[in-house]
C-alpha cells in the first residue's frame, strides 16, 4: 500500500498565516476564492477522501459479503485491510489523482440517478451545521469582501451561510446557466459563485472520468477570466481533478496570470500533490507572487483573517462570531473501571505554600509602586500587595529591595485559593515564586507573563546533559533565527541578530476542585518585540508537534523540570536555597500527567 510522497524541497515559498493575513487584509475584495471540500468539512460535510473511503467500503463490503460501518474505516488495521484488498483488485493506489473518477465509475457505472442520489445524501442541507469559517465566508461575500468564487463542490455550505449570516439569496451558477457566469462577470454583478461539478439539487453534476475530462466551456471562461482580473486563494482542494489543474494552467499561461497572487491553504504537516507542487512553481516562474500558506484548519484561517478585516460592522460580527461562553456544571466521572483516554498537559500540585513575609515600610506604598520595584534588575524578592506588602526572598534580599524604605518584616499567613475574591496577585504570586523554584540549578531562564511564567532554556549554559531528551526531539534548544535582522526604529535599536530558544510557559490552574500545574512547550524569541517578526519561522519550527512528537516534547520538559525523577514521583522545590520557611516556600508535584478517562461502570 502506497504512502503520501516525501515533501518537495523546490518549488514556491512557504509562508506563515500572520503574513498572509496581512496581505490578504489589505485588499481582500482583489482576492477571488477558489473552494474544495476541505472548506465544507467543518459544516458536517465529508471531504473528498471521506467520500472516496466510503465507495471503498461499500465495494469491499458488497463484494466480500461483510459489514463495515464508516466508524470502523476508522480503525487503522481495518482500514489497511480494506485498502490492501482494493490493492490486490488492482485499483489505482491510494493518493492517486485516479482514485475519485475511478470508484465513482466502479459503483454506479454511467447510472447518474444513482450518483445523484448517493451524493444528496452524502451532501444534504440537513446534514449542514456551518463552523465559524464557513460563516465567516459568507460574510465576506455578503460585504463584497469576497466579490468572486469558484468551487468544485455540489454543497450547499455557501449559500447557506449568506442566508443565516446576512439573510441574503445566493444563487450560484452551474452547469445549467453557465452563460449567465461570463455576462455577469462583465457586467460586474458581484457576488458571483460558480460550481464547475454542478449541484446534485439539478440534473447535472460531474464524478466521472468522461465528465472531468474538460470543464463547462462557459464555467471555464469565467474562470480564466477572472483569473485575470483578481488574486486567488485556493481552500480546502487537494488538487486531484486534472480538469480543474488544467483551469489554473491556463490562466498562468495567459497575460496577466493572477494579478494579486495565488495562494494555496494547506494544512500544516501534509504535502502538496506533484501536480499542485509543479502548478505553484510554475505560476512563479511566471512572475506570480505564489505561495503555500501552511493553516492548522480552515476555521481558524477564515477567522483570523475576519479578526483583521476593518470596519466590520458589529451586527454582522455577533452573526459570524455567535458563540458566547456561558456556566455549565458537567460532572466529571470517576476514573474507577474505566482506562485513559487522553494524556493532559496538567501535573497536580500537591503542596502550596501558605506563608510569607509581611513588610513594614516607612510610608504607604501601592501596587503600582510594587510592580515598578519588581521590574528593577535588582529586586531579586518575590513580591506583591495585597493592601500590605507580602513576599518571598533570601536571607536579606528583602531588604535591599526596598532599600532605605524598609522597617522590618515578619511571617504572615494567607490563603491560597485565589478564586475567593479578587486575588489574581495572589495566583501571580505563586506561579513567579514556583517558576523560580524551577530554574534554581537547572540550565532555564524565567520570564514573567500577565498570565503565568515563561521557562526559557539558556542560550550560554554549558552543562546540557538535563536537556538531551528535549534536544532529541527538537533537534537544537538555542540558535539563531536565519537570515532575519531588523533595521532602527523610533522604538527599538537595530538588531543584527534575532535568538530562540526551546521554552515552556507555566500556569496554574483548578479542575474538579484540585490545583493543577499546567505545561506549554512553546519557543521563545530574543529580543521579544521580533516574535511579530518571526511567524514564518516559528510556524515551520513548531509544524510537526502534535499528537506523538508533542507527548514527547512535554515529556522531556517533565524530565527536565523533575531532574529526570520518573514517573508518578512526588517532588518539592524551593525558590532559594537554605532551609524552607515562610521566606522561602516549598511548592510539591507529581510528575505524572493527569488524563481524561472512561466512565467506569458502577
Amino acid at each position: 500500500m502506497s504512502t503520501r510522497p516525501e515533501p518537495r524541497t523546490d518549488g514556491p515559498p512557504f509562508i506563515g498565516q500572520a503574513e498572509f493575513a496581512r496581505i490578504f487584509c489589505e485588499r481582500p475584495a482583489s482576492f477571488a476564492w477558489f473552494l474544495g471540500a476541505g472548506a465544507s468539512h467543518n459544516a458536517n460535510l465529508p471531504t473528498a477522501e471521506d467520500i472516496i473511503t466510503d465507495l471503498k467500503r461499500r465495494y469491499y463490503c458488497s463484494e466480500e459479503d461483510q459489514q463495515l460501518s464508516t466508524k470502523d474505516l476508522q480503525n487503522d488495521a481495518v482500514r489497511a485491510r480494506v485498502e490492501a484488498y482494493m490493492q490486490s483488485r488492482g485499483f489505482p493506489e491510494r493518493w492517486s489523482t485516479s482514485e475519485y473518477t475511478t470508484y465513482f465509475e466502479t459503483i454506479f457505472g454511467d447510472d447518474r440517478e444513482r450518483q445523484r442520489h448517493y451524493i444528496a445524501g452524502m451532501l444534504a442541507a440537513d446534514r449542514v451545521r456551518l463552523a465559524v469559517g464557513n460563516r465567516v465566508f459568507g460574510a465576506m461575500l455578503a460585504t463584497g469582501q469576497c466579490r468572486m468564487a469558484f468551487t468544485t463542490n455540489f454543497d450547499p455550505v455557501v449559500e447557506s451561510a449568506v442566508a443565516e449570516v446576512a439573510g441574503q439569496a445566493l444563487a450560484p451558477y452551474h452547469l445549467e446557466g453557465a452563460e449567465n457566469a461570463v455576462f455577469a462577470l462583465n457586467n460586474e454583478q458581484y457576488p458571483i459563485y460558480c460550481k464547475l461539478h454542478g449541484d446534485f439539487q439539478y440534473d447535472s453534476i460531474k464524478n466521472l472520468s468522461a465528465d472531468l475530462a474538460a470543464q463547462n466551456a462557459e464555467l471555464s471562461r469565467c474562470m480564466a477570466m477572472g483569473g485575470a482580473r483578481f488574486g486567488f486563494v485556493v481552500a480546502g482542494y487537494s488538487g486531484r481533478d486534472g480538469s480543474v489543474m488544467g483551469l489554473f494552467r491556463s490562466v498562468i499561461e495567459a497575460p496577466n496570470p493572477f494579478p494579486q497572487g495565488l495562494y494555496w491553504l494547506k494544512m500544516r504537516g501534509s504535502t502538496p500533490l506533484d501536480s499542485v507542487a509543479a502548478l505553484m512553481a510554475d505560476a512563479e516562474a511566471a512572475g506570480v507572487r505564489a505561495s503555500f500558506v501552511e493553516i492548522d484548519t480552515y476555521d481558524t484561517v477564515m477567522l483570523r483573517l475576519w479578526r483583521s478585516l476593518p470596519d466590520i460592522p458589529r451586527e454582522l460580527d455577533a452573526k459570524v462570531r455567535k458563540g458566547r461562553a456561558g456556566s455549565v456544571q458537567i460532572p466529571v466521572p470517576t476514573p474507577k473501571g474505566g482506562k485513559p483516554l487522553l494524556r493532559l498537559n496538567g501535573l497536580p500540585m500537591t503542596e502550596v505554600p501558605s506563608s510569607c513575609a509581611r513588610v513594614d515600610l516607612t510610608a504607604p506604598t501601592s501596587w503600582n509602586a510594587i510592580a515598578e520595584l519588581k521590574r528593577q534588575p535588582e529586586t531579586s524578592a518575590i513580591l506583591t500587595y495585597d493592601g500590605e506588602v507580602m513576599a518571598w526572598g533570601a536571607p536579606g534580599s528583602i531588604d535591599e529591595s526596598f532599600g532605605s524604605e524598609f522597617r522590618s518584616q515578619e511571617a504572615m499567613t494567607f490563603d491560597p485559593d485565589w478564586r475567593t475574591g479578587s486575588r489574581l496577585h495572589v495566583k501571580n504570586f505563586l506561579e513567579e515564586g514556583l517558576a523560580r523554584a524551577l530554574c534554581r540549578e537547572r540550565p532555564l531562564l524565567q520570564r514573567r507573563q500577565r498570565s503565568g511564567a515563561v521557562l526559557i532554556v539558556d542560550r550560554k549554559a554549558q552543562d546540557v546533559g538535563i536537556l538531551d531528551a528535549l534536544l532529541r526531539e527538537t533537534g537544537k534548544v538555542t540558535g539563531q533565527v536565519p537570515g532575519l535582522s531588523l533595521p532602527a526604529t523610533n522604538e527599538h535599536e537595530a538588531v543584527h541578530k534575532v535568538h530562540y530558544a526551546e521554552a515552556l510557559h507555566i500556569s496554574l490552574a483548578y479542575a474538579d476542585e484540585r490545583l493543577w500545574l499546567l505545561l506549554a512547550p512553546d519557543v521563545w524569541i530574543w529580543p521579544t518585540f521580533a516574535r511579530r517578526h518571526a511567524t514564518t519561522f516559528l510556524d515551520k519550527r513548531r509544524a510537526n508537534r502534535r499528537n506523538d512528537k508533542y507527548d514527547r516534547i512535554l515529556s522531556a520538559w517533565i524530565g527536565i523540570l523533575s531532574d529526570d525523577a520518573g514517573k508518578d514521583v512526588d517532588l518539592r522545590v524551593s525558590p532559594f536555597d537554605g532551609e524552607a520557611g515562610y521566606l522561602n516556600p516549598v511548592f510539591g508535584f507529581s510528575t505524572r500527567t493527569g488524563f481524561a478517562m472512561k466512565r467506569g461502570r458502577t
